[in-house]
């Protein structure tokens, strides 16, 4: 990866990260809690959102030692769960926003570069732009999606199964940091594939 197309990936993926937050703040406003826009964090200044270990040194990390795979995070926008309307069904909601972002972004940008390169209207700098976008955005999705906490898919999963779970829920929650540490070294050998593979579906274009 060359340094401007890293710099550009490093910046990608920040702002992906931040409309994840956003996202789930959006969500939870919509399902009655309006704590992340009291607090201001509806909104897409990075400065409001940036983990330093999360958002900076470890994608930087990442980057330059080309690992194959990047992965950060941000402060996560916080909400109170006794003002949602729906119980776990707006817990569940306001946990997958983000996910759900970060995939929409993906398919849009996708789908256009894929009709720009079957038209031939796709110069090397546009596909390069809209490839970045597209893959940040699936791992993004992707990593967000394992059920370790503080991950969404942790907080999704505890929000849909049922009571008798918890006990088996929180024991995965007390490991979870050590099999994440893990998981962000070791683990891009089972995402990463499947972010490529998912990529060529969408884009028609092989990694």
């Amino acid at each position: 990866m060359s340094g401007s197309l890293s710099i550009f990936y490093f910046i990608v993926l920040i702002f992906s990260i931040i409309v994840h937050e956003v996202a789930h703040g959006l969500a939870a406003e919509r399902e009655g809690d309006p704590t992340a826009r009291m607090l201001g964090r509806i909104t897409l200044n990075p400065l409001k959102h940036i983990d330093w270990m999360g958002s900076v040194i470890l994608p930087l990390i990442l980057i330059l030692s080309q690992s194959g795979i990047v992965i950060g995070w941000a402060k996560p926008v916080p909400y109170n769960a006794d003002n949602l309307k729906r119980g776990n069904k707006s817990v569940a909601l306001v946990s997958i926003a983000g996910i759900l972002v970060n995939l929409t972004i993906a398919v849009a940008f996708g789908l256009l570069l894929r009709v720009m390169v079957s038209t031939g209207g796709a110069s090397q700098s546009f596909a390069e732009i809209a490839s970045v976008i597209v893959l940040v955005n699936l791992v993004l999705a992707l990593f967000n999606a394992i059920p370790l906490a503080p991950l969404d898919g942790f907080r999704f999963l505890s929000a849909v199964l049922p009571r008798s779970t918890e006990p088996f829920m929180r024991v995965v929650e007390q490991y979870s940091l050590p099999l994440l540490l893990a998981f962000i070294f070791f683990g891009w050998k089972v995402v990463a594939p499947l972010a490529f593979t998912l990529f060529s579906l969408i884009t028609g274009i092989s990694l």
